[in-house]
């Protein structure tokens, strides 16, 4: 399954947006589909050709797209300060963060060592936590700010290997209703989504094309989604849409878990 952006509504016009991750498969289609609506886009990424790549390929197919890359490595708590500056220099607000970059660990809770906790903590879960904290005083100007924390079905699911990512990808959820809480006062909406297997370019290139369309997810879909679907309900917490959607846990997983 297949979509493309065909056209634009406007649901984000004239907001900025800041999202992690933004070369990957996942935050590109959250880009791509953004400006589309309207918004100037900030994508974060720390592989400099990467990001150069991906937002060349947005602005040949969205026209008049305002996009900009930045190239940054989010394990260090000094980046978040630095993009925001950033992105404030360049677009003059922030109304939407999208937290999704991600490092992926597989070993077992019983191999894993600490050098991969620390990475794996301070990009998977840290990085949400800086990237609110230094963007929240311009989400709270914006009057109708929100953030969208990306998880997983991991995070929700029991499973062999993965000890570290799935933990902070729990984690991630409790620090998002936690910051539903404490921001609403503020005019700031957070909320987390929570995909299910997707068809990833990194997926694609670690198993292989044939053997990722093979793979049958143990989920009612019998499929794996397409970035695309995992950036449309993104969108719509972005938006003005979901103004009372505060909190949430959005599970976008085509009914997970099935029979395994």
């Amino acid at each position: 399954m297949a979509l493309s952006v065909t056209m634009s509504n406007g649901r984000l016009q004239g907001k900025v947006a800041i999202i992690t991750g933004g070369a990957g498969g996942i935050g590109s289609s959250v880009g791509r589909i953004f400006c589309a609506e309207g918004a100037k886009v900030a994508l974060i990424d720390r592989d400099s050709a990467a990001i150069e790549n991906t937002v060349s390929s947005i602005k040949s197919e969205v026209p008049g797209a305002q996009i900009s890359g930045i190239y940054a490595d989010l394990e260090d708590e000094s980046a978040a300060s630095k993009i925001v500056d950033e992105v404030l220099q360049t677009y003059n607000g922030i109304d939407v963060l999208v937290n999704n970059v991600a490092i992926r660990a597989t070993e077992t809770i019983a191999d894993a060592q600490y050098e991969t906790w620390d990475s794996v903590i301070r990009v998977n879960l840290l990085s949400y936590v800086f990237m609110a904290r230094a963007a929240m005083p311009a989400l709270r100007q914006s009057g109708h700010g929100s953030i969208i924390n990306v998880s997983s079905v991991c995070g929700l699911y029991g499973r062999t290997g993965g000890g570290p990512y799935d933990a902070m990808k729990s984690a991630i959820l409790a620090f998002t209703r936690t910051l539903a809480w404490e921001e609403s006062a503020h005019g700031i909406r957070a909320n987390s989504i929570v995909p299910g297997y997707t068809r990833t370019p990194i997926h694609v290139a670690r198993m292989g094309a044939e053997a990722i369309d093979a793979q049958i997810p143990p989920c009612a879909m019998r499929r794996r989604a397409q970035p695309d679907e995992i950036a449309y309900p993104i969108l719509f917490l972005a938006s003005d849409e979901a103004s009372y959607v505060n909190g949430a846990t959005l599970c976008v997983d085509g009914g997970f878990p099935g029979v395994r």
